[in-house]
């Protein structure tokens, strides 16, 4: 053996291995870092040691992410994007495929879900501050990973071709038509006809089950990296990286793996716990999961009475009816829905507190976010509902509907909430953070 070369060492912490697994490990480390990222993502990955229970979402969409994989590769053996077939498709899983009807309805279930521990990681990120400095860019693949997530819901929801399906994609395509200019072009191109048809269901088949679902993994995994490169917040909002030991071993942290791995093992079991609580004994949720509407074939020739996307839309839908059109055109409500979404992404530099956690931060930015919640589940119920579920106003409002006059009081306050943040975290008081993690 020439002098230069050197035998592969394999070090791990997967604990005593026999001869022949090591071997078969140190020849695949020699080819390809398993044991590097499994150190790097895993063993001596540092997190705080103080994670609570807002830290588990994250953990969780990854789990729903799996199923939704998982069961929609399933589902694609039986189903059919073709208009004449597709709903009857989704009947035959339902009824003749042995599990089809479990499949379908973790499928939907898991949609859901994926959006309620999306929108709770959100929330627990603008508790603590995990948008802050240094983690920018984290917060924007995790944004975009969002953004991409209501797209590939949306184009799912047209697929199984019920009438909720079919008239909730006829009013969002619409929505582009709005536009100045490009608006009639646009619509015609996302449908690939002049009317929903067998065109759009076959597109929007392609971009739900390949286009998708490719971006939003490489998000994911753009996510994951820009996290383990900066590191996990944590709700002191203490960067533990800056008071290591002798070692370079963060005097704050503790190994992912074992210690958050079982945490979060236990975790996930509460969650599937609930989560086939739910598959089982209410997988329409109500009709906020599955519309009674779908369970109809679609009908270009029958409107339903109401028409209202899924309830993770719902929000940004009443602030889309909420402003009031301008010369007949709906264009000033599209850019209200798109900014109300849009303007998460500049958090990290709206907010200018000194200070991360709201553990620290004043009374104001609390009060602040509490009403911002607040104003976001009134907005996702009145999406649910008629503009005329509570009647009309006075006259003095010119007879408008009661529920759009909260639906734009809630707007304002929605959009005030960021367009004031530079301002009120400015001038909140906040308490000195402490040196370590307080646990």
């Amino acid at each position: 053996m020439a002098a230069t070369e050197k035998k592969p060492v394999v070090v791990t912490d997967l604990g005593v291995l026999n001869k022949p697994a090591s071997d078969l490990l140190t020849w695949v480390d020699a080819r390809f870092p398993l044991m590097e990222n499994w150190n790097a993502h895993l063993a001596q990955y540092y997190a705080p040691k103080n994670f609570n229970f807002w830290y588990y979402f994250g953990g969780f969409a990854m789990l729903v992410l799996v199923i939704q994989i998982v069961t929609g590769i399933f589902l694609t053996m039986h189903y059919k994007p073709d208009a004449a077939q597709a709903f009857a498709s989704v009947e035959y899983i339902m009824r003749e495929v042995s599990w089809g009807w479990l499949v379908r309805y973790m499928h939907s279930t898991g949609a859901s879900m994926f959006f309620l521990v999306v929108y709770l990681h959100m929330f627990r990120a603008m508790l603590y501050g995990s948008y802050q400095k240094p983690r920018e860019l984290l917060w924007i693949f995790g944004m975009l990973i969002y953004l991409v997530l209501m797209g590939e819901a949306f184009f799912g929801y047209l697929l199984p071709w019920g009438q909720m399906s079919f008239w909730g994609a006829q009013v969002i395509v619409n929505l582009f038509g709005a536009v100045p200019f490009i608006g009639p072009d646009l619509s015609l191109w996302i449908r690939g006809d002049y009317v929903i048809s067998d065109a759009t269901l076959n597109r929007f088949f392609a971009f739900h089950v390949i286009a998708l679902p490719l971006v939003l993994l490489g998000l994911v995994a753009a996510h994951l990296i820009a996290l383990h490169e900066v590191g996990s917040n944590n709700p002191d909002g203490i960067e533990i990286k800056a008071n290591k030991d002798a070692n370079g071993i963060p005097r704050d942290g503790i190994p992912f793996h074992p210690y958050y791995t079982v945490k979060d093992s236990f975790g996930a079991v509460v969650f599937l716990i609930v989560f086939s609580l739910i598959l089982f004994f209410a997988p329409e949720m109500g009709g906020y999961f599955l519309e009674a509407n779908n369970f109809v074939p679609a009908d270009p020739l029958k409107t339903p009475l109401h028409i209202a996307p899924v309830w993770y839309f719902t929000p940004y839908y009443s602030i889309l009816r909420a402003v009031p059109p301008l010369f007949n055109s709906q264009f000033p409500g599209v850019i209200a829905m798109g900014a109300a979404t849009m303007i998460f992404f500049a958090l990290p530099w709206l907010d200018r507190s000194p200070v991360k956690s709201i553990r620290y931060k004043g009374p104001i930015y609390k009060i602040a976010l509490a009403v911002f919640v607040v104003v976001f589940l009134v907005l996702g119920y009145l999406g649910t509902e008629a503009t005329n579920v509570w009647g009309q106003a006075g006259a003095w409002l010119g007879g408008v509907e009661r529920a759009t006059v909260v639906s734009r009081i809630c707007t304002v306050i929605y959009f005030a909430f960021f367009l004031l943040m530079p301002w009120y975290t400015k001038i909140d008081s906040v308490k000195p953070v402490p040196e370590r993690v307080t646990g």
